[in-house]
């Protein structure tokens, strides 16, 4: 019996991509001074809830806003991929294309690996996971003990919940049951202001019906959008999602006269609200070395780390007594240091025992030795612009690293010499500059050698080939 092969699917079909591909190659031609001279290179990335693609956006006329009709061609086609895209049950796609001057073209398609972060706006594969399931060390980090942190002297349930049944004399508020069930599923015992609060309203929609003011009258009660007593939540770690490229490139630092821990998160943090710009309120259980136990803090979601003192306690929070944490303004030096031509101006002036994370960004001047960074005990994060590093193979004597973010020259040095960190948890190949310099696949198998280095999938790369037929 012959086997049957199995259905080609339409995403591996070069028909599925012609719009968007004819669509870019008018672009790119349309800005070449030699528009059909040469062979045009264009790169992007579709996925099933956006597109990046470097495609022009007509000007609206004056007075009217921007609308879909407008981009109408470009809609259509991603559309096209799309559809593709969820039948083949595919989140995300980037890929790289080389059209001649007679229209024949040659694209290649990055799948997706699970050894691989998915790109922010780039079609280079974003940062490689070496470790399974690894986390930057801020992710990792834990708070301190703060056993000896009790309530502010303001914490007053009774004067709290007092004041909350004056403000909201109808509200229904939460049973011992539904308070007890919150704590149970959060696997914390809820500190008493906030039971208090939660006894006073439940905070759910279903009690306020279509009955909008009212609503709002409990988050002006509350001064916040009070979440439901169902769905509080902790505000670990893993809720503060961020890119290895940019988390690895932040820094846990409490000083001794802090209010609030500067983490990632924690499991004292009890998130009950947003303010309505997207930052969300926590009673804290784990403050700083000067807080207090049951403290209110800002989570904001413009950062990745720490959080800000608002109101020593609920029941100040309520009454509107806000407290300000009071900066520490100290003379230490970083923990993360950014060499530039802006900035620090040398790696000897970076370098001190505390050192974790080492950004070396744009610079005009001789390339930087590393030796003053040599055996430096907590340095784990190296990222270094195209060209500035004297030689890249004083990388092998950095034996904690667990991030290196460098240019493919870089990379290709330390591959060639066999001298890639093994410390390393993750890791990043940023290519500078124009990309058509740089084709996408020249990256990818310098991402593939390092991931076979750690015995990790590799980036799938699919090949396919067509006509787009003349440039109109």
């Amino acid at each position: 019996m012959a086997t049957q092969r199995p259905p080609r699917r339409s995403i591996d079909d070069f028909a599925t991509w012609q719009p968007v591909l004819r669509l870019l190659r008018a672009a790119k031609a349309g800005k070449a001074a030699k528009a059909g001279a040469d062979p045009i290179r264009v790169t992007g990335r579709i996925g099933r809830g956006g597109w990046s693609l470097a495609l022009p956006r007509p000007v609206p006329p004056r007075g009217r806003a921007a609308r879909t009709v407008d981009i109408q061609d470009e809609i259509d086609a991603v559309e096209r991929v799309q559809t593709a895209l969820a039948e083949a049950g595919v989140d995300d796609v980037s890929f790289s294309a080389e059209i001649d001057p007679a229209g024949t073209a040659v694209l290649r398609l990055l799948g997706p690996s699970p050894a691989v972060e998915p790109g922010i706006g780039t079609t280079h594969p974003s940062a490689l996971i070496l470790v399974e399931d690894a986390l930057p060390e801020p992710w990792r980090r834990l708070p301190d003990p703060a056993h000896e942190a009790g309530p502010a002297p303001s914490a007053d349930p009774e004067s709290l919940e007092r004041t909350l049944r004056e403000r909201l004399p109808d509200a229904i508020g939460a049973t011992e049951e539904e308070i007890a069930a919150a704590e149970a599923r959060l696997g914390v015992r809820l500190p008493e202001e906030l039971k208090a609060l939660y006894r006073v309203t439940r905070a759910r929609w279903e009690d306020w019906g279509d009955d909008y003011e009212t609503a709002v009258g409990v988050f002006e009660a509350a001064r916040c959008e009070l979440s439901p007593v169902d769905e509080l939540y902790i505000a670990e770690a893993s809720t503060r999602h961020c890119h290895w490229e940019h988390a690895a490139l932040e820094a846990v630092v409490t000083r001794p006269d802090a209010a609030v821990q500067g983490l990632v998160g924690s499991p004292g943090w009890i998130v009950f609200g947003e303010n309505g710009y997207g930052d969300q309120l926590a009673v804290d259980l784990t403050p700083g070395p000067r807080g207090h136990a049951g403290q209110i803090i800002m989570i904001s979601h413009e950062e990745s780390v720490g959080a800000e003192l608002l109101a020593d306690s609920l029941t100040d929070w309520i009454l509107d007594r806000e407290t300000h944490e009071r900066r520490h303004r100290g003379e230490e030096p970083p923990l993360v240091a950014h060499v530039n031509h802006a900035s620090i101006k040398s790696v000897r002036e970076a370098a001190h025992p505390g050192l974790e994370v080492l950004s070396i960004g744009v610079w005009d001047g001789a390339p930087f030795s590393l030796a003053p960074v040599t055996g430096l005990p907590r340095l784990r994060t190296l990222a270094a612009y195209a060209g500035t590093l004297a030689d890249p193979l004083e990388i092998a004597e950095l034996t904690g690293l667990e991030f290196l973010q460098l240019g493919p020259q870089d990379w290709r040095v330390l591959l060639d010499a066999d001298a890639v960190p093994r410390s390393l948890s993750a890791a990043s190949i940023t290519a500078y500059g124009d990309q058509d310099l740089l084709p996408v696949v020249a990256v990818v198998a310098i991402a593939n050698e390092i991931l076979a280095l750690w015995d990790r999938p590799q980036i799938i790369q699919t090949v396919l080939e067509g006509n787009l037929g003349p440039l109109a």
